[in-house]
């Protein structure tokens, strides 16, 4: 990959934006290689969990400007297929980041520095997300004359509370680590990006040594819980229970459980 740095240790894959000279601005191989990489490490069952984080000076400054500006001199004979290339390039970029999101192994964002832009888009598809107190976050489109439209919209709401959110967009100001972790944007905040990462591996190998299948249906299940009622909710989770409740994991940890010693399970 051109864009990215991959590591798998103890199950957990360590995937980094590396275009540090560019901010880890994304330009569109980068936004390819993501999907391309989320995919792979979705079927790669040795993977049990993701951290991703950025090499450099800053976590991700979205998206490069002037993949953004190519849009525009990209003229069409007619304007409705200048605005058909436009939306196809957009849905594009937004199934880069659902990639994340359709990834059945958690996703851990680690945040130092800039999270700008297209980089809050990332970290909102994410599972859970850590930061540095020096990271910060910004929907840096609303300053540039756009509506952010690859998920920061569809998805942050999910995550913080309505009128947070409103002002967020609404001003595009930064939110430092402190102020994120206090808005629930952020689980913690570490004085330092080796100490963030330090702490997020732990916490990646202690779900790494979960049940996989476990692991992956409570992706599914929160997933699924989001965009649904309570009542469909627990329809669903009784329909897929009655289909995986029973599996040799299960086994695993009652024997674990009985013999007084950790449970060990296999890839799958």
């Amino acid at each position: 990959m051109q864009s990215f740095i991959l590591n798998i240790n103890n199950k957990v894959a360590h995937l980094a934006f590396n275009i540090p000279q560019k901010a880890n601005a994304l330009d569109t191989v980068a936004w390819s290689e993501m999907k391309q990489v989320f995919e792979q490490l979705d079927a790669d069952t040795s993977v049990r969990a993701i951290i991703l984080s950025g090499e450099g000076k800053h976590f991700c400054a979205g998206i490069d400007l002037q993949t953004l500006m190519a849009q525009q001199t990209n003229k069409k004979s007619c304007q409705a297929l200048q605005n058909d290339s436009l939306r196809k390039f957009i849905l594009n970029l937004q199934d880069a980041i659902t990639a994340i999101e359709r990834c059945r192994k958690p996703v851990i964002a680690a945040v130092h520095n800039g999270c700008i832009g297209g980089g809050v888009d990332i970290i909102a598809a994410c599972d859970m997300r850590y930061s540095t107190s020096d990271g910060y976050f910004t929907i840096k489109e609303t300053d540039l004359g756009l509506v952010a439209d690859l998920g920061t919209m569809q998805r942050l709401p999910y995550i913080l509370n309505p009128g947070r959110m409103a002002e967020l967009a609404y001003t595009g100001r930064k939110v430092y680590g402190p102020e994120a972790k206090l808005i629930g944007l952020v689980n913690e905040v570490y004085a330092d990006k080796a100490s963030m990462i330090t702490q997020v591996t732990s916490l990646a190998e202690t779900i790494a040594s979960k049940s996989p299948i476990v692991t992956r249906g409570i992706k599914e299940v929160l997933l699924y819980q989001r965009d649904h009622t309570v009542a469909d909710g627990l329809q669903y989770m009784a329909t897929y229970n009655a289909g995986m409740l029973v599996s040799n994991d299960l086994m695993e940890a009652m024997q674990a459980m009985m013999q007084k010693r950790e449970a060990e399970y296999p890839d799958s």
